[in-house]
């Protein structure tokens, strides 16, 4: 039955995608005008709106670093073994349904922690937690500054305040949850309570006010980054707007991948993209296309360098693809013990 599960759960996505591509072609963009954006493309600066992701990437990457190094004792992973973690974890959330790309990080960096990796990884889960929370401060200074000083869809605006009131709730539960790491041993109290305290220690750098400036410091990094390869995209497709329209549109990405309905949810990207354009004088199938050779560059990336330290750290695609599911699978046997463990105490004597 949990196989059945797993073809279905890969089977859902990949049916709504089918429904997606259909409709596009039926209803989407006029296909010719998308043809002629790409054949003007100045590929110079799509190489620099690469190398622009690549920095975004090391940075986010230094910002779970620092975390880690409040959640787990020394020896700390090296910071390649990290970045070879949250590459895969990119690779894992582009191609595979769900944002399974934090749980694959996770099993891949929890084998090169010292002790046993099955309890390593509720600690490095509340890293990964912690680490997300973090974007609040990009995301805030991003959509303060486009709501003064741009055009936002109706949709988009709605969808902001509730992201960021959902946002403000998960960083003050990260705050109240966060327990300072120390060199004292975790008191075994039951297998499940072991499990929670391990994952509030991941949570240790919400308490360390300097390594939590330093990790939202390179979250900020990471988003401006991508904000100017955002930028440098636009100038790509001869998309000639104000800044803050880069701005609008790293918005606009953000909320449409919020929920991953199928891989990428490509095509609504892209219309999220191309739809408030329109009202910059962006023709709909050259916004389209800008959305399309924005979303291509962003995967090259996340893609390219997935593959990359997959084949580094030897692990095949079937074993990233069930990465996941082992993970879920140690937590279900945790609370198995915990259930025995209880059942002990209440026999008499």
């Amino acid at each position: 039955m949990p196989g059945l599960r797993g073809r279905w759960a890969l089977l859902v996505p990949l049916v709504l995608l089918g429904l997606a591509i259909v409709l596009l072609w039926w209803r989407g963009p006029e296909w010719g005008i998308v043809r002629g954006a790409f054949r003007r493309v100045a590929w110079e600066w799509v190489a620099v709106a690469v190398g622009l992701n690549l920095l975004s990437v090391g940075a986010r990457a230094l910002s779970w670093n620092t975390a880690l190094g409040q959640a787990i004792p020394p020896p700390h992973p090296r910071f390649r073994y990290v970045f070879s973690a949250f590459s895969i974890g990119l690779l894992a959330n582009a191609v595979l349904p769900g944002r399974v790309g934090e749980l694959a990080r996770v099993a891949v960096l929890s084998r090169r922690v010292e002790g046993d990796a099955a309890t390593a990884w509720p600690t490095l889960l509340g890293s990964v937690f912690a680490h997300r929370v973090f974007d609040l401060f990009p995301g805030l200074l991003l959509v303060t500054w486009v709501l003064t000083s741009a055009e936002l869809p109706h949709w988009a605006v709605t969808s902001i305040v509730t992201v960021s009131c959902i946002g403000f709730a998960l960083f003050a539960f990260a705050w109240v949850s966060a327990r300072p790491h120390d060199s004292r041993p975790v008191e075994e109290r039951g297998a499940l309570r072991t499990l929670i305290v391990r994952a509030r220690i991941g949570l240790g750098v919400m308490r360390a006010p300097l390594p939590a400036a330093i990790a939202a410091t390179c979250q900020v990094a990471g988003w401006a980054l991508q904000l100017l390869a955002v930028w440098a995209v636009m100038r790509a497709f001869d998309i000639h707007l104000p800044f803050v329209v880069a701005g609008l549109v790293l918005v606009l990405i953000n909320i449409a991948t919020i929920f991953p309905l199928w891989p990428g949810n490509v095509g609504l990207v892209q219309a999220a993209v191309a739809l408030p354009l329109v009202s910059y004088g962006v023709p709909y199938g050259v916004g389209f296309a800008f959305g399309i050779g924005l979303q291509a560059v962003e995967a090259f990336v996340g893609v390219g360098l997935g593959l990359i330290f997959l084949a580094r750290e030897g692990i095949s695609y079937a074993t990233l693809k069930q990465m996941p599911q082992a993970i879920e699978d140690e937590e279900r046997l945790l609370e198995a013990v915990e259930e025995r463990e209880h059942a002990r105490a209440r026999l008499p004597g």
